[in-house]
């Protein structure tokens, strides 16, 4: 039969996790959605990383649950270590509770920045 020899249908791999290293934070994963243009940093998570001064921005924020919210800042030029690799990116800080495991949102453009290659198929 044909059926029997249909490929098994995976699921949407539009999110998932990756290990980071940052100093003064212990266990850190990053939630990598390829929804999100941008990438998001909590205001506590900035604090305790002693970044320099954010860059003041304009822009608004609709999340999830249809709140509306005004980052404090961009954080510029952040070094991110996914790995063995070191990368640059851009922060939009947000005051907002984040899981402590998982403070930070990579989206689209921190994968287009640093040529990610994602293999959708491997676990």
């Amino acid at each position: 039969m044909l059926l029997k020899k249909l490929p098994k249908k995976l699921g949407d791999p539009g999110k998932f996790l990756i290990p980071c290293d940052f100093p003064r934070i212990d266990v850190c994963y990053a939630l990598v959605d390829l929804g999100v243009s941008i990438n998001l940093m909590p205001l506590s998570i900035w604090k305790k990383l002693s970044l320099p001064k954010l860059t003041p921005t304009r822009m608004t924020l609709e999340l999830v649950d249809r709140s509306i919210t005004h980052p404090k800042g961009v954080a510029g030029d952040v070094f991110i270590k996914v790995g063995k690799f070191h990368f640059l990116t851009n922060f939009v800080v947000v005051d907002f509770i984040a899981d402590p495991c998982v403070p930070l949102i990579l989206g689209r453009s921190f994968l287009r920045t640093d040529r990610a290659l994602i293999d959708v198929y491997g676990e």
